[in-house]
């Protein structure tokens, strides 16, 4: 069973935290090609999990027009915006949101990219599982969806029937040479709001939902954390281990989550 890092980054501004997980991309692919000389790596990776202030990011297959707002209009709700270089189209990310960037090296977790994509999905559905919401898969559609019809949890899900399709979490990988950066982006007591100035993922005729919005109470966040890396445990066949520190910190605007 591989070891991989669990880094609790807190309340973390997005650029600072794009910026981290990039240093530990390339340092990830660097320990890649020393594996390739015989040295073994200490770690298959590391696991981000953090919350964002708000903030819009664009893929780079994203249309620009599924931002419905001038970023005037973001600046004064106090949002920024990014274009990336992961897949997908816009979302959004903020406070109250669990945000996870898995960055793996899947060669050694013996994962292809579409296995690795259906991994972290099921984490999700298993989570959301545990404060009962059921939720499933949309083909063509990453991430984790829920709609009137579903019955069992993790099951597809017909786009066609069951009223509209409601998303509780985006999912959008970049990868090279099968090391992965970005990740999803789970709603828990996200103020649902931010998402009506967008088109999630790019589509006009779907909403967005959340745990909280779900179950009709707010959820406690730290709970929902342990949950999602019990399950991504599971799912993967890997074991977590919590970097209580890490330098930097201060650094890049890390702070506590409240």
């Amino acid at each position: 069973m591989k070891h991989v890092e669990y880094i609790d980054c807190g309340l973390m501004g997005y650029g600072a935290c794009w910026e981290f997980q990039r240093g530990l991309f390339d340092a990830l692919l660097a320990a890649k090609s020393r594996r390739a000389e015989g040295e073994e790596p200490r770690t298959a990776g590391h696991v981000l999990l953090c919350e964002h202030p708000h903030v819009y990011t664009l893929g780079k297959s994203g249309k620009q027009s599924n931002l419905l707002v001038g970023e005037e209009f973001l600046r004064s709700v106090g949002a920024e915006f990014h274009r990336i270089d992961r897949g997908g189209d816009i979302t959004y990310h903020g406070p109250g949101q669990i945000v996870g960037y898995p960055i793996l090296d899947l060669e050694q977790l013996g994962m292809g990219l579409r296995e690795y994509i259906h991994a972290v999905e099921q984490t999700v559905i298993d989570t959301v599982a545990d404060w009962g919401i059921r939720a499933g898969r949309v083909e063509g559609a990453a991430g984790v969806w829920l709609n009137d019809s579903i019955r069992r949890s993790g099951e597809d899900i017909d786009a066609a029937c069951g009223g509209r399709l409601r998303k509780i979490c985006a999912i959008g990988v970049r990868s090279s040479r099968y090391v992965t950066m970005h990740g999803f982006a789970l709603n828990v007591n996200t103020d649902l709001k931010y998402f009506s100035y967008i088109n999630p993922c790019g589509f006009a005729d779907r909403g967005a939902t959340s745990i909280a919005a779900e179950t009709g109470r707010e959820v406690e966040m730290e709970r929902v954390r342990e949950a999602l890396l019990s399950h991504l445990e599971r799912n993967m066949n890997i074991k977590i281990y919590k970097k209580t520190n890490y330098a930097n910190r201060e650094k890049l605007g890390c702070q506590e989550a409240g």
